[in-house]
């Protein structure tokens, strides 16, 4: 058990890096709702672009998932919605690498020397950090892939974590890319799919849809979906932990 002095001294480090870590929980668990909630909106907005649209939506995503400010699952459910799924998931791709790099950079600027100071006061910790950076380019690089699979891992926080710990960014942003294409392909065409059904935003298609046993469905089919992904990358963690 951590004794006192020694959380205190792990406080005092951590300082920006610890209020980084609780803005980019919160955050974009709070308005990662207002976007949904506002999907009308968001979509007629990008639609007036013309064809600049998907990559304006790639830029806003990069610049508010690599902040911490919006999450990819709220900003995916945007892209499918408003340009389908082979534009969508394209546009989605490219937004959470650039939100990957701007996260990483952020993280690397208030968090490195700080978190390291206070994993190398913890030898447990200090082993999980050589397991992670310690082994080679191409385990680190697995992972990470494993890592950034299941849908409950955040996504700022996770940048901050992988970086303040030494991760490359080569192998930060290839990881980011592998590993979260499966659950944002999953949700891109989901959204597409409701956006295909003539609903002009989320409300209206519960209301207006197919049938709420339809949803509830389909609700099911994407959790099992996301459960059985994030299973899987985690049994591949534990044994490459082992």
């Amino acid at each position: 058990m951590t004794d006192p002095d020694t959380r205190r001294a792990d406080l005092r480090d951590l300082g920006p890096a610890g209020a980084l870590a609780a803005l980019w929980l919160i955050c974009p668990a709070l308005l990662g709702f207002l976007l949904l909630a506002k999907l009308s909106v968001a979509s007629e907005w990008l639609m007036s672009m013309g064809t600049l649209a998907p990559v304006v939506f790639a830029v806003l995503f990069a610049v508010t998932s690599g902040l911490g400010l919006l999450p990819t699952y709220a900003q995916a459910v945007v892209g499918g919605w408003v340009f389908g799924l082979g534009v969508g998931l394209t546009a989605a791709l490219g937004g959470f690498v650039g939100g990957a790099l701007i996260g990483w950079l952020t993280a690397r600027l208030v968090a490195r020397q700080r978190v390291e100071h206070a994993i190398e006061r913890h030898p447990h910790a200090s082993v999980i950090r050589k397991a992670l950076i310690g082994r080679g380019w191409w385990r680190t690089f697995g992972i990470v892939t494993l890592i950034r699979i299941p849908p409950n891992s955040p996504f700022a926080l996770t940048n901050l974590v992988l970086a303040a710990c030494g991760v490359r960014l080569s192998v930060h942003l290839l990881g980011a890319a592998v590993g979260m294409t499966p659950r944002t392909a999953v949700i891109v065409g989901l959204a597409a799919a409701g956006a295909a059904s003539g609903a002009e935003d989320l409300q209206s298609f519960v209301t207006d849809g197919p049938g709420p046993w339809v949803l509830v469905g389909g609700i099911i089919t994407l959790l099992i979906a996301l459960a059985i992904i994030a299973s899987i990358a985690q049994s591949a963690v534990t044994r490459l932990a082992d």
